[in-house]
């Protein structure tokens, strides 16, 4: 029974990241794959096939525990259900803040930053406005921004696709220093494995280090030299600005960056502190109005309802469907640990991988490099599983670094690549060829100051 479990995960994970061959939502898979998973573990445990362990290392056996096991099974599950709905509420605040800020139109202010014919000006505008925004409202949502606003500038497809392609770095390595700049963080972040301020100051510098040489070389590239044939950008009341426009892009923007503050001054966990930011922005939004012909007839257009039916449920779903099916794998006792006690799957998996491969920052490089092949979410979800270290020790540190940025190595290896891939038609091959070289040497660079910082200026 437990090679089934493990085999349903195994043809689930291929699933997903056979994505876009198979032509299937990677959300499909998620979801049938947690189902059976937990469904099997049920089935296995209640026929005494096999103990389940929950998070604090007691293990269940129905045959022998009988009423108390079941509810040490019930109760495992969840909890486990708990952790994940902690990340998602959190993600639905985000995700609604963030299309709220849209709907008011607030991101057309950032057109304003962009003035300069010079594609080299260009290119690192569009850079630092990608690694600063992607650590506020996430990458993905940086890299829709980034990429339509460069649709707006930029005449020429095949110069657009350089910088958007660019966008990606930035937007992969300024997400991976924040707490709320990409999933793999936030759900770090949420699992007490690392602290927002302790992320900061042990990712921010590597991830400079993986956004700046990248754009540091691509300068001397045949693309980015000379001057780019723009668009003219038409006046503010042209533009398609709101009245309300700036007042809910600092708003929303102030209210997300103000959630770790609200951790760290309560000591709630930080969905309770995107409760109230999205609490905050929606009342606002409700009395502001955005423009000066505003009606009762035109106000669902601007309403945090509207909002609410344009974020990605698709995306929530599958974040669901892969956490579960992890926690599932974390569950079923698979061995026994060296002192005796029982360990889960994936924690037996870090015990073979560690005595395979003794050097644990091998491992983690190794994990950055699969995360540009195999989505960063069940990679960085496993490894939680696998390892149980102190909060910010540094292998959670080195885990948000390389999986938020390896996967800037290949179009595909991010959600922020698979967007800007999807928005430009960014061929793989093209991407591969240019790109790819670009992206492996900002993510050993940075890798390689982590551990110089880590291990040498901050060693413990």
């Amino acid at each position: 029974m437990e090679s089934i479990i493990i085999l349903v995960f195994v043809i689930g994970y291929l699933s997903i990241t056979l994505e876009h061959p198979l032509r299937l939502d990677k959300t499909v898979p998620a979801l049938i794959m947690a189902a059976l998973i937990w469904a099997l573990l049920a089935i296995g445990f209640h026929a005494g096939w096999f103990d389940v362990i929950d998070t604090y290392e007691n293990s269940f056996n129905f045959l022998t525990g009988g009423e108390e096991a079941e509810h040490g099974f019930e109760n495992t599950l969840l909890h486990h259900l708990g952790k994940t709905a902690e990340i998602l509420i959190f993600l639905i605040g985000a995700m609604t803040i963030v299309e709220i800020i849209d709907l008011h139109r607030g991101f057309e202010i950032l057109k304003g930053a962009v003035k300069t014919k010079s594609k080299r000006k260009l290119l690192w505008i569009i850079g630092v406005l990608a690694f600063i925004l992607s650590a506020i409202i996430d990458n993905l949502t940086a890299t829709i921004v980034l990429v339509t606003l460069l649709r707006k500038l930029i005449v020429n497809r095949n110069e657009r696709l350089w910088y958007a392609s660019m966008v990606v770095i930035a937007a992969n390595a300024g997400g991976a220093w924040s707490p709320i700049g990409d999933v793999t963080t936030t759900m770090l972040w949420i699992a007490k494995n690392v602290t927002a301020l302790g992320l900061i100051e042990y990712v921010v510098i590597p991830s400079i280090v993986c956004f700046v040489i990248p754009f540091v070389i691509a300068m001397y590239l045949p693309a980015f030299k000379g001057e780019i044939i723009t668009q003219e950008l038409p006046d503010d009341e042209e533009s398609g600005r709101l009245l309300s426009s700036k007042t809910m892009l600092f708003l929303g923007l102030g209210m997300i960056v103000s959630v770790p503050v609200f951790k760290t001054i309560t000591h709630l966990p930080p969905y309770i502190g995107m409760m109230l930011a999205l609490g905050v922005v929606w009342l606002v939004s409700e009395y502001i109005h955005p423009e000066e012909d505003f009606s009762k007839e035109r106000r669902h257009l601007y309403s945090a309802h509207k909002a609410l039916s344009r974020i990605e449920i698709s995306s929530i779903l599958f974040f669901l469907g892969i956490l579960m099916a992890v926690a599932g794998l974390e569950s079923l006792v698979y061995g026994v640990a060296e002192n005796g006690d029982p360990v889960g799957t994936l924690r037996y998996l870090a015990e073979v991988l560690q005595a395979t491969i003794p050097n644990q920052d091998v491992v983690v490089i190794l994990l950055g490099v699969f995360s540009a092949i195999i989505d960063n979410v069940p990679l960085v979800a496993a490894s939680m599983g696998m390892y149980d270290s102190p909060t910010d020790s540094v292998l959670w540190h080195f885990i948000a670094y390389s999986a938020g940025t390896g996967g800037s190595m290949l179009i595909i290896g991010s959600a922020a690549g698979v967007a800007a891939m999807g928005m430009e038609r960014i061929d793989f091959i093209w991407y591969l060829k240019k790109i790819a070289w670009l992206a492996a040497i900002g993510f050993l660079a940075g890798a390689g100051v982590f551990l110089l910082i880590e291990r040498v200026l901050f060693a413990h």
